[in-house]
């Protein structure tokens, strides 16, 4: 999960980029970047850590130009340390190309063996993105007549990408002396939004994985792009936009709108507030069959996410709800956070229980979902110290069984508290009196019934269901022993055919 954002425009960029981010700043706080374009040329500031951390004075002034890209990142492949792979990533060959990338490709490593034997490209990082940006510029190279490129030609190169790259990825680039490009892979995985201003010297466009960039930055929301799609703005303002999948299909990933996008977005015509909400009254459903309401007495969401779906349940079961848990926002989330040990001890930084809401109540905990359990476990022995008599829990998302490999960083089975384990000794793990987890297909339908043309979606964090079909269990077996061993990946000791069933 990361945010891209790029902008086309009639006067300097940087400053709506660096706010735009700001915006996004949820999706990942690893590494940020800007690049932008002028005179035929780049300018780049990227750096580990929050934006306004990345970005100071000197930096902003080092990034003229009226259009640009941006990203914040939160790492899922690659190294979490190194500043080298902060994005936007750039090739100056055949044409200066910076991109920025949300998602990640499944045959990473194979697309990587390909562009140094038969591109013959290098790659300098263990970044997916560098990949797709070689790849995007050899296919670029390969579609075009001479030294010029036209938009038909640049549609035609991501029809290549298209065809060569596997997994999820929502991309914007810039093409020096030509303009902005963004495009989104066949399954419509990861977000991507179009949105547009108007001035006195004609229109702006900006794209952003999620709609509350546009709008907070004074952009109109225009549409999502589609799965498969690209869309091509030239440096004279003219947008032009083209289908290039040969199949495309739209699966958005179910993740953001259970814990990952912010509520105020809207992503493939669907609000993920009221998205929430719905997840709520589906799971006071489920929870109602169980246990009569009679018996809580009192509903808290675990702040901030679950805060839509915890007020709809307590509506539901009609049992008082309150705020039992105060987040100090100068702590980063949790989840997205590398490693154990400072997810746990985050959580107590993060959140401070209320000791007069909770003593001698039965408390039904909400949160968006378990993934490690590391939280939740946290979360219901804070609840106890604070003097509840009894501490239920409730996820509005299923068990989280199964790794993801499309950008969400869960890969390894044995991280995820519910792999392995059934309701009752994941309960007994989290130290809960009762737990209870949102349906599978209940999570699907509270979705779908906001935007019934989107039939499928990717579940495959609950599931197990891989929608681009590539993903065997040697691949899985292979992504976690790159990640327990990452000196094995480092030294590029170990080469692997990733992404690929046997039949393909």
């Amino acid at each position: 999960m990361c945010g891209i954002v790029g902008i086309a425009g009639f006067s300097p960029v940087n400053q709506v980029l660096y706010d735009s981010l700001l915006l996004l700043q949820h999706r990942g706080q690893d590494a940020a970047g800007i690049a932008t374009a002028h005179s035929n040329s780049f300018s780049m500031s990227k750096g580990n850590g929050l934006v306004r951390d990345v970005f100071r004075t000197r930096n902003m002034r080092s990034l003229p130009g009226n259009m640009g890209i941006g990203h914040v990142r939160y790492p899922t492949a690659g190294s979490a340390a190194s500043s080298d792979e902060a994005q936007p990533f750039y090739v100056n060959a055949p044409y200066g190309l910076v991109l920025a990338h949300n998602g990640n490709l499944t045959n990473s490593e194979r697309l990587k063996a390909e562009l140094f034997k038969n591109d013959r490209r290098h790659i300098n990082t263990n970044s997916d993105s560098e990949v797709l940006l070689n790849v995007l510029a050899h296919e670029l190279q390969s579609n075009a007549s001479g030294y010029s490129l036209d938009p038909v030609t640049i549609f035609r190169a991501v029809a290549g990408v298209h065809a060569r790259a596997r997994g999820a990825y929502a991309c914007v680039a810039q093409i020096a002396g030509y303009g902005l490009l963004a495009f989104r892979d066949p399954f419509g995985i990861r977000p991507l939004a179009l949105g547009k201003a108007e001035s006195e010297q004609g229109t702006e466009y900006m794209f952003a994985s999620e709609s509350v960039a546009l709008v907070g930055m004074g952009f109109e929301f225009v549409r999502d792009i589609e799965p498969g799609e690209a869309v091509f703005v030239d440096l004279d303002g003219k947008l032009y936009a083209q289908q290039c999948a040969e199949k495309s299909s739209l699966n958005p990933c179910i993740f953001e709108y259970v814990y990952l996008a912010r509520p105020d977005s809207v992503m493939d015509g669907i609000s993920v507030y009221e998205a929430r909400v719905k997840m709520g009254e589906y799971l006071a459903d489920q929870i109602r069959k169980s246990m009569p309401p009679s018996e809580i007495d009192v509903v808290m969401p675990i702040p901030d996410s679950s805060r839509p779906a915890a007020l709809e349940l307590a509506n539901q079961l009609d049992v008082p709800y309150r705020e039992g848990f105060i987040k100090n926002r100068y702590i980063g989330r949790t989840f997205i956070m590398p490693g154990q040990a400072v997810r746990k001890k985050s959580v107590r930084q993060k959140l401070n229980a209320i000791s007069v809401e909770f003593k001698n109540k039965t408390v039904l905990l909400v949160d968006d979902s378990i993934v490690r359990g590391t939280t939740s476990r946290e979360i219901v022995q804070m609840a106890r110290e604070a003097g509840a008599k009894k501490v239920i829990f409730a996820s509005a998302a299923p068990p989280v069984r199964f790794p993801n490999v499309y950008g969400i960083d869960m890969p390894t089975r044995d991280e995820l508290i519910a792999s392995g384990r059934t309701d009752d000794e994941i309960c007994a793990e989290i130290g809960a009196d009762a737990l209870f987890y949102q349906d599978i297909e209940d999570m699907k339908r509270a979705v779908r019934d906001l935007n019934p043309k989107i039939q499928t979606f990717d579940a495959s964090c609950f599931d197990g269901h891989y929608i681009t079909g590539d993903v065997t269990t040697e691949y899985l077996d292979r992504l976690e022993y790159m990640r327990k061993h990452p000196e094995v990946l480092e030294s590029g000791g170990l080469q692997m055919n990733l992404g690929y069933s046997a039949n393909q």
